[in-house]
């Protein structure tokens, strides 16, 4: 449905849904990043016949203003069981707007080994990130005001003070296990899937990441600040931040932290993965965290001081399948003692697939329970312009979803349900917060691709309700229409797309986003929304090769309110042209 979003490529985001938003126990400040970095779970692996190569490369906007998105995958098998690959990403702007300039690199570099009794899969990935922080516009009126010719002259709230943001990340983790079956193998069984085995196996996982953000004490002026008795506009100087703890004149923060975690599980297959029951898993871990950050204490001592938790944890799963018609499973994980000690998520999901004329029916339900304690970060920092160390209690949230789909006629609709007591957030004074009682968020969600010959209008609604707002803020409706034509230029050679894309979303208190903590908070001075961001596009697959044009915001001043925000203080791009290229190469 989209992201609620800084505007540029390479920036933060947050999920317009709910239910699809991240939650980030280690180094949330990394959150808003979630749409670029390499995690443990998203690190792809790769099994293939032929060496493979894709390459894209993605470009907007004039030179001194441009977007590049530039992505180069390699994989290859050096034995039928046994293969690597590398990933490398680089995406960024140097800005519409001034002082806007990002710089998104990512590398992921995997291995993996499938054998008959033992598997490995191993990757290292490194995050880096730069951005420079405007602080938003400094009034809706800068947005509209026909004086700016350019974005690059619209005056922002931090441009003047130089405000950067610099992540950088290194993470590495191994996973293996052995085989030990209890039937017979014989040279005719390719693997054990098909019989009944118990698995044993260790994972080993390290990750670092560390944060610096500087600025200048520098004042913005906003020239429409308010009017006089006679109407006329009054400018004012205003400071971004109230406080400047540490050093009245300039900042630089810097926090750091590390997630040191060990795992040993087995896995038991009782007849066959494809079975009623396919799998048991059991395992208990270790985690060692390590937090670090300046305190005044440490002009003392000469260096930071370094904060270190342990948690424990055990968890198990079962999984199954009923032939093609039923796929069912469970699982829980508990931390009895520790850091995280009392910490439980308890999920289900079940899957039951229909045919109607060949034409597969299925209906999805899943249910989870977590009760998870506030991240570090939340109930400690020390920094420039934020000081807390304030006790929170444990979150409890309650999820249930159900979805009907006819993937054959692109038709799916679906809804959650959930309900979160002492929710953590961050107010509108940016500060820690957490809600004393519970919130209850509904959404209903529906996709349909009409389909009419070569026409597609493929439409997506989502509608959400929350009953604290100044919580857990949420639009009632957000639209995704993607209208265009597809037709063969020339017959199984060159087939062409020409069409519409439009984002739209109702008015209300969207988040703003705070780059000394990097979060997203709940500003509640100005509404956002009601505006419709439409991209015109002309996308042609050629053999192996992938060609798209596509003209941004081509609505901008034809129609619309021209408070073209996602978040608030933040406008999106203003209309520029994007030119992009993908190629894929075997053998």
């Amino acid at each position: 449905m989209g992201d609620i979003a800084q505007g540029a490529l390479g920036q933060t985001s947050l999920p317009l849904n709910y239910f699809r938003r991240p939650q980030f126990f280690d180094f949330g400040f990394a959150s808003p990043y979630y749409a670029y970095t390499y995690n443990m779970e998203n690190v792809d692996f790769y099994n293939t016949k032929k060496p493979i190569i894709r390459m894209s490369y993605e470009e907007s906007g004039q030179k001194r203003f441009r977007e590049e998105n530039f992505n180069i995958m390699h994989a290859q098998n050096i034995s039928p069981s046994t293969g690597f690959n590398i990933d490398y990403k680089a995406r960024g702007t140097r800005g519409q707007y001034v002082w806007s300039r990002t710089k998104n690199h990512n590398l992921a570099v995997a291995f993996n080994h499938t054998g008959k009794r033992y598997s490995v899969h191993a990757a290292y990935y490194n995050n880096h990130i730069e951005q420079q922080e405007n602080g938003g516009v400094v009034g809706v009126w800068a947005l509209r005001d026909t004086t700016f010719e350019m974005p690059s002259g619209i005056p922002m709230k931090l441009s003047e003070a130089e405000a950067e943001n610099t992540y950088r990340n290194n993470a590495f983790f191994v996973t293996q296990s052995y085989a030990i079956p209890l039937q017979r193998v014989t040279d005719r069984d390719f693997s054990l899937a098909d019989l009944s085995t118990v698995y044993v196996g260790h994972s080993f996982e390290y990750s670092s990441w560390s944060k610096i953000y500087t600025d200048n004490n520098v004042p913005y002026t906003d020239e429409r600040d308010h009017r006089d008795e006679q109407g006329n506009f009054v400018s004012a100087e205003h400071n971004y931040y109230d406080n400047w703890f540490i050093n009245p004149t300039q900042t630089r923060d810097s926090i750091y932290e590390r997630v040191i975690s060990n795992r040993i599980f087995v896995q038991a297959q009782p007849w066959n993965r494809n079975g009623v029951v396919g799998t048991i898993d059991a395992g208990v871990g270790l985690d060692l965290h390590t937090y670090s950050q300046f305190e005044l204490d440490d002009y003392l001592s000469g260096h930071y001081t370094k904060v270190k938790k342990t948690s424990y944890f055990a968890y198990g799963s079962v999984n199954g399948k009923i032939k093609k018609y039923v796929d069912w499973g469970a699982n829980i994980k508990f931390y009895p003692s520790g850091y995280r000690g009392g910490d439980i998520n308890i999920g289900a999901h079940l899957a039951l697939t229909g045919y109607l004329r060949g034409h597969p029916l299925i209906l999805e339900g899943r249910l989870s329970m977590d009760r998870r304690s506030p991240n570090y970060w939340q109930e400690n920092l020390f920094s420039n312009h934020y000081i807390w160390s304030t006790p929170l209690n444990k979150e409890n949230e309650t999820r249930f979803e159900v979805k009907f789909s006819v993937p054959d006629f692109a038709f799916e609709v679906g809804g959650w349900q959930g309900v979160v007591s002492d929710k953590i957030y961050y107010g509108a004074d940016s500060n820690v917060a957490q809600h004393a009682g519970s919130v209850s968020l509904t959404s209903v969600y529906a996709r349909k691709d009409f389909r009419l010959g070569g026409l597609h209008l493929d439409n997506r609604v989502l509608l959400q309700w929350s009953t604290d707002q100044e919580v857990v803020p949420v639009p009632l409706l957000s639209a995704f229409l993607s209208y265009y034509y597809e037709f063969w230029v020339v017959r199984d050679v060159l087939r062409l797309q020409i069409g519409l894309d439009g984002r739209y979303n109702t008015r209300y208190y969207a988040p703003g986003y705070n780059p000394a903590l990097s979060v997203y908070y709940n500003q509640r001075e100005v509404e956002v929304g009601n505006y419709p961001y439409m991209d015109a596009f002309v996308m042609a697959k050629w053999k192996r090769m992938r060609i798209f044009l596509k003209y941004q915001h081509v609505n901008k001043g034809l129609f619309g309110n021209g408070e073209y925000f996602s978040a608030a203080g933040y406008p999106l791009n203003p209309g520029m042209f994007k030119i992009g290229i993908s190629w894929g190469f075997y053998d």
